[in-house]
């Protein structure tokens, strides 16, 4: 087991505060963080968060800090990197403002950040704006923690591959907050390709994989994924190698390999391989858990497929019967 593994069995009995600010991840993710930050960090390296949203996961971890025998206040950092805004390409949420709606001409919550976080300002760094722009390249001090919940695109993960993964030390600690997203498939095969170098705490924690660098991560396995130089076979076998090491998340809610699986037919759709997107995905549709909670991710590679066989004369039908029956149709 691993140092962070032995925080699940105090996972039930973390109590945080009924006002915690709004946040979209899982209260059992929020516990984990605010444990992290009691149990385990120190502060003497980065402690960084990638995607700090509305706020709530930011306050678990920075009240875990304070509460910390070990985190010096004086010294010790919080760096929280965001948009801290609403708009395209921002994947924030009008909840993110105090009001619950944004302003007329105002697309920043940044003010509304910063007043729900007022107690830990002493030791918070805000880097608002496109991380390319807010992230030193420079800057080679290493990161005790590192949570991910940023990496929506390939750009932004090329970013937080090349400026924050590269800073990684025996020891420290990341947590990928969307490791649940079929559709976020370089999450899914990059650790994949870190599983030499890393060990996984348990069982994800909701949508939230854990991990521990146990040895250095070498550089060419980092400029490997920054780069993307990975085929889409040599992509689906890490995938497939991470299946083997997790199954459903700690509360049995979510079935992973499932999950990872579908990701791999987003693997193939990205490389503009429709046919063999849809081979992977219709399969999966009669999983209780992806038919419920990604129907929309079934009718996106659908009908890719079957746009493709029309561009190249293959004829078929928008969508199948199958499909249909998995929409509610």
């Amino acid at each position: 087991m691993t140092n962070i593994g032995r925080l699940y069995s105090l996972l039930d009995d973390v109590r945080l505060p009924d006002a915690l600010p709004y946040s979209q991840v899982s209260t059992w993710e929020l516990r984990f963080l605010y444990l992290l930050g009691r149990h385990h960090l120190t502060g003497e390296d980065r402690l960084v968060e990638l995607g700090s949203g509305g706020g709530g996961s930011t306050y678990a971890l920075a009240l875990g800090l304070r509460e910390s025998p070990v985190f010096d206040e004086r010294r010790g950092r919080l760096h929280a990197y965001d948009f801290f805004r609403v708009g395209k390409g921002t994947f924030a949420t009008e909840k993110f403002f105090a009001s619950g709606s944004k302003p007329a001409e105002d697309d920043s919550f940044l003010d509304d950040f910063r007043g729900r976080l007022e107690p830990f300002l002493p030791f918070l760094e805000i880097h608002a704006g496109d991380l390319w722009k807010t992230s030193d390249p420079g800057d080679t001090s290493p990161v005790e923690f590192l949570h991910i919940d940023i990496a929506k695109t390939p750009r932004v993960f090329r970013c937080v591959t090349e400026r924050f993964l590269s800073r990684l030390r025996p020891g420290s600690v990341v947590l990928h907050q969307d490791f649940a997203g079929p559709r976020l498939p370089w999450l899914h095969h990059s650790t994949g390709a870190l599983l030499p170098y890393i060990e996984i705490a348990g069982p994800p924690i909701r949508s939230t994989l854990a991990f521990e660098v146990v040895r250095p991560i070498p550089e060419d396995v980092l400029k490997s994924l920054a780069e993307d130089t990975c085929s889409v076979d040599e992509k689906l076998a890490l995938i497939s190698a991470v299946q083997e090491r997790i199954d459903r998340d700690h509360t049995g809610g979510i079935p992973f390999k499932s999950v990872l699986e579908f990701s791999k037919a987003y693997v193939a759709h990205y490389a503009g391989d429709h046919r063999r997107a849809w081979s992977l995905a219709e399969p999966l549709i009669d999983d209780a858990y992806l038919s419920r909670t990604r129907a929309d991710h079934f009718e996106q590679l659908r009908t890719a497929y079957d746009e493709d066989r029309a561009k190249n004369g293959g004829g078929g039908s928008r969508l199948s019967r199958l499909v249909g029956k998995a929409l509610g149709r």
